[in-house]
């Protein structure tokens, strides 16, 4: 019974696309959200889904492939906020909601005056039921790309995340590593456009993070966990989906944050429920209420 529960979506090749796609992205976006997480510009990512619409708009105008404009204005978006922050007295979360809000509404307006047929309902919410053999590779392309980069960097990376200062100071090129860095983000993004939807791909790149931030210590232990929590929320929340017919991207986004209270509960050395505090102050507790249960 539960085999064929679990096979039944299996044999058609819409559902196997997705899931497929489901979980590269959820091995993904962690990867690269931990590094978001520590750095605590956790809201960059939304900033940055919301900022390739008008690339997207222009691309699509242009007949060129959307995913290279939405590549462009994403860099962008990233450039000028580096670029604010490190000319101007504005901080880097005004910076923020100023490009965020500033790009997302060029992109509709150019939508409108181009008369664009580009489909915002999929833009934003996503439609990984709609995902094709040509789109799961090219997933699996930008995932392995990406992955390799992690890996062949990932002591810059570590430096950079931890001491900028100090990874300036040894000569290492930090200007190029934050534009790395926000290239392997636009790319994640665009990657999980049509999976969530930009209004969703933020709960993939945070969610897993920091569930599995809760759980472990180290950098390297918080992205391979988030990318296993990932990976479980995709294909859960697309089986979710088939069975109850709702949504994909939401219901990926909730199965993450419900595995995110778990650990918010459960964690052995941060939960809310198992802190040795909290532990040691419930045994107190039962104690006094064993000693006047005995006394009485």
């Amino acid at each position: 019974m539960v085999l064929e529960w679990l096979l039944e979506p299996l044999s058609y090749e819409f559902m196997r696309n997705a899931i497929i796609t489901g979980i590269l992205i959820g091995i993904l976006c962690p990867v690269v959200g931990t590094y978001l997480i520590v750095q605590r510009m956790a809201l960059l990512g939304d900033v940055m889904a919301h900022a390739v619409l008008p690339g997207l708009a222009i691309a699509f105008y242009l007949r060129v492939n959307i995913l290279i404009g939405a590549f462009v204005a994403g860099l962008l978006s990233a450039f000028l906020i580096a670029w604010l922050r490190s000319q101007t007295r504005i901080k880097v979360d005004a910076a923020m909601a100023l490009i965020f809000s500033s790009f997302f509404a060029l992109g509709v307006l150019l939508i409108t005056l181009l008369r664009n047929k580009l489909d915002l309902d999929s833009f934003l919410f996503g439609d990984i039921l709609g995902v094709t053999a040509a789109d799961v590779g090219r997933t699996a392309v930008v995932t392995l790309i990406v992955l390799l980069l992690v890996k062949l960097f990932y002591k810059e990376l570590l430096f950079y995340t931890f001491d900028r200062l100090g990874a300036q100071a040894i000569g290492l090129p930090v200007d190029w590593i934050y534009f790395g860095q926000m290239a392997a983000v636009t790319l994640t993004i665009i990657a999980s456009m049509q999976t969530v939807g930009v209004v969703l791909v933020v709960a993939l790149l945070v969610g897993p993070s920091i569930t599995a931030y809760l759980l472990v210590k180290e950098l390297h232990l918080m992205m391979g966990l988030g990318a296993i929590i990932g990976a479980i929320a995709s294909v859960s929340g697309m089986y979710i989906s088939y069975y109850l017919n709702v949504p994909s991207g939401p219901s990926i986004a909730l199965v993450g944050f419900g595995l995110f209270l778990l650990a918010l509960l459960l964690s052995p050395s941060q939960g809310l429920l198992t802190r040795p505090e909290i532990a040691q102050g419930s045994a107190r507790i039962f104690r006094q209420l064993r000693n006047l249960i005995r006394h009485d």
